[in-house]
């Protein structure tokens, strides 16, 4: 999925709540099998980049369930939740489908998603945080296919030619805020790094490495009342105060990974989906590189997200669904992934191919990260709190807001949200 796709995770509307949870009252449910007979199984993507390795493990799974054929229907991320939301309620989403962190919650709670706990899925293939992502009131309903953790890229010509060291292990704030004033130059218009209003790329993992919590792990508790919390997003906004960053208004005039494509900005935080799509532009591929983030006062912790592969609870083919999403994010499914170096799969063990696929680039962070990663934040209607979240931060960002008074009121409106999910 493409970075600006990753930034709009929580697009489902609030009112999406109180659809499903509609027609998880009037849908029948589904079917415990089909197997006296031939069975199609429709399977949602949104990423047509990855329909090929997808195809192939259909083909895998039809060669060992001969019975059973997979029909793989591919729609657009901008598009995706909006007609799975109007697909569900009519009782006709996919048999099986691929599902993200801030949406999953609201289908697991409404029944829509079937366990997945006796699918033969052993929790401990996977990254613990993905698990944790897709667990709801103590059982599995997706089925963790890939992931993605977030580092530091850095422009190797602009820091040759200010003399800095390259970003590298062990790198703390200081540094990392250090390197950034060192590698600003006003009369060129060039800057250190782009202290960019995103979630997952930037003031997530910075609230986390401060000790602090965007959102409890229940989901029920706002975290941005914290000191911990002021602290990871001052990091941001008092690098955009001191010009070592551009401003919010710039940033919003030209997009900020664009100032760093451009060699107008040094350092960039970004996903590991960045990878390919740096390695195939011509025009920085040779000239930038990946570092593991800059610690805190608590570590180096990075925000951890990936797609899960669930089951339709309401399909008439419930027992092949399971199977197939349990095959499809297996080990089998995650060495077919891995060979396209698009995504990281999943499935421990099996991620090297994906960081030999571009040896130019220290790719080795995005996996070293999972030992200290924590969950994308997520509640059971996450858009409901993260429209908020965007509007208060923005009037931080811009200056118009003091940090603690912003995240005060953030915190203050986010747990209203939240206590509205619980009643």
């Amino acid at each position: 999925m493409s970075r600006t796709s990753r930034r709009a995770l929580g697009a489902l509307a609030a009112s999406a709540a109180a659809v499903l949870a509609l027609s998880a009252c009037s849908s029948s449910t589904g079917g415990e099998s089909s197997s006296d007979g031939d069975v199609t199984l429709s399977y949602a993507i949104w990423d047509e980049n990855q329909k090929p390795a997808m195809e192939d493990i259909a083909a895998a799974f039809e060669k060992e369930n001969p019975n059973v054929t997979i029909d793989i229907q591919v729609t657009p991320y901008k598009e995706y939740f909006t007609k799975l939301q109007t697909a569900a309620t009519g009782g006709s989403a996919a048999d099986v489908f691929w599902m993200n962190g801030p949406n999953f919650q609201l289908y697991a709670a409404n029944g829509q998603l079937a366990p997945l706990d006796d699918a033969g899925i052993d929790e401990a293939d996977y990254p613990q945080g993905l698990v944790d992502l897709y667990t709801f009131d103590g059982k599995l309903y997706g089925a963790p296919k890939d992931f993605d953790t977030v580092g530091l890229w850095y422009n190797k010509v602009l820091f040759d030619a200010a003399g800095v060291e390259y970003p590298a292990a062990g790198w703390t704030w200081e540094d990392f805020t250090a390197a950034a004033a060192a590698l600003t130059d006003p009369a060129t218009g060039q800057f250190g790094v782009a202290a960019s209003q995103y979630g997952q790329e930037n003031f997530y993992n910075s609230i986390a490495q401060a000790g602090g919590e965007v959102i409890s792990a229940d989901g029920t508790e706002s975290g941005y009342g914290s000191p911990e919390a002021l602290a990871g997003i001052e990091l941001w906004t008092d690098l955009i105060e001191a010009g070592s960053s551009p401003t919010a208004q710039q940033m919003t005039d030209t997009n900020p990974e664009d100032l760093f494509l451009s060699g107008k900005v040094a350092m960039f935080q970004n996903g590991s989906w960045a990878a390919i799509a740096y390695g195939d532009n011509a025009d920085i591929a040779d000239t930038v590189n990946v570092a593991p983030l800059p610690a805190g006062p608590e570590g180096n912790q990075s925000v951890i997200h990936g797609v899960g592969n669930v089951a339709n609870a309401k399909s008439p083919h419930v027992a092949e669904a399971t199977a197939f999403a349990a095959f499809a994010s297996g080990e089998q499914a995650a060495e077919i992934q891995a060979e396209t170096g698009t995504v990281i799969p999943a499935f421990n063990g099996t991620q090297q191919a994906w960081v030999d696929a571009l040896p130019q680039y220290d790719l080795q962070v995005y996996i070293d990260a999972l030992d200290t990663a924590v969950p994308y934040p997520v509640s059971r209607n996450t858009s409901a709190w993260t429209s908020i979240e965007s509007e208060v931060l923005s009037q931080v960002w811009s200056g118009a807001v003091a940090p603690e008074a912003g995240l005060k009121d953030l915190a203050a409106q986010m747990q209203t949200a939240l206590d509205a999910e619980q009643e």
